[in-house]
């Protein structure tokens, strides 16, 4: 009941939110791209279920804060670089999410399979368990934010709860978006590929601030937006 009746608590639970949110707009362009392969009939139901794995994973991950601090023991060291838990899954994530972005753009580029049938590489399944990979590093993410900004749990569960039932109030919208215009779509595969190198900069401790990330994606979205823009009105 204190949290409740704390001005702290309630400007907390805002900032962590709002953080959520823009951790999380990767993983809904990661899960956007992934469903847009399945059949229009499936895409809603791996959206959904996708999302809901990543709730379902931050929370655990929460519950077991002490697992998480000690990820950052050393383990073992590669290229002079000591690598610990956390660093793995950061480079891990960050190689899988670089590989199958290149995999997609090569797809697009190549003319290959666009998503618009069903086929024995793209099964719900498959794509649920590539959505869950991915939310992994990006739950790991999230909390260690999450744990650096704020000491009580119920707060970063509730901004977690909070800032995924928006990610799935949106996450269609955006995903139609993302699969009508080719562009966006590209450029979003193009963001997944810096996603991972950071990630993959992270695991050998360089750290890169996320605002020049984030400040450059919303630059070139607004780019490309006045670009479609402009299309609309010269015609086709």
């Amino acid at each position: 009941m204190d949290i409740i009746y704390s001005p702290q608590a309630w400007i907390a639970f805002a900032t962590l939110t709002a953080l959520e949110l823009v951790l999380g707009i990767d993983n809904i362009i990661f899960i956007s791209i992934l469903v847009d392969k399945l059949p229009k009939d499936k895409r809603e139901t791996a959206r959904r279920i996708g999302l809901s794995m990543a709730l379902f994973m931050r929370i655990g991950l929460l519950l077991v804060l002490s697992w998480i601090v000690g990820l950052v023991a050393p383990m073992f060291t590669l290229l002079g670089h000591e690598i610990s838990g956390r660093d793995s899954i950061l480079l891990l994530g960050g190689l899988f999410l670089i590989w199958k972005s290149t995999t997609e753009i090569h797809q697009t580029l190549e003319g290959g399979d666009n998503g618009q049938s069903s086929n024995s590489k793209n099964t719900l399944t498959s794509v649920i368990l590539q959505i869950m990979v991915i939310d992994i590093v990006f739950s790991l993410d999230s909390i260690i934010t999450a744990v650096g900004m704020v000491d009580q749990v119920e707060i970063m569960i509730a901004a977690v709860i909070v800032s995924v039932g928006l990610m799935m109030l949106f996450a269609r919208d955006i995903g139609d978006f993302v699969s009508k215009h080719a562009s966006i779509k590209m450029l979003a595969l193009s963001f997944l590929v810096v996603v991972g190198v950071v990630l993959v900069a992270e695991g050998f401790e360089h750290h890169i601030p996320k605002g020049y990330i984030y400040f450059a994606m919303a630059f070139s979205v607004c780019v490309e937006m006045l670009n479609i823009r402009s299309r609309k009105k010269s015609g086709p």
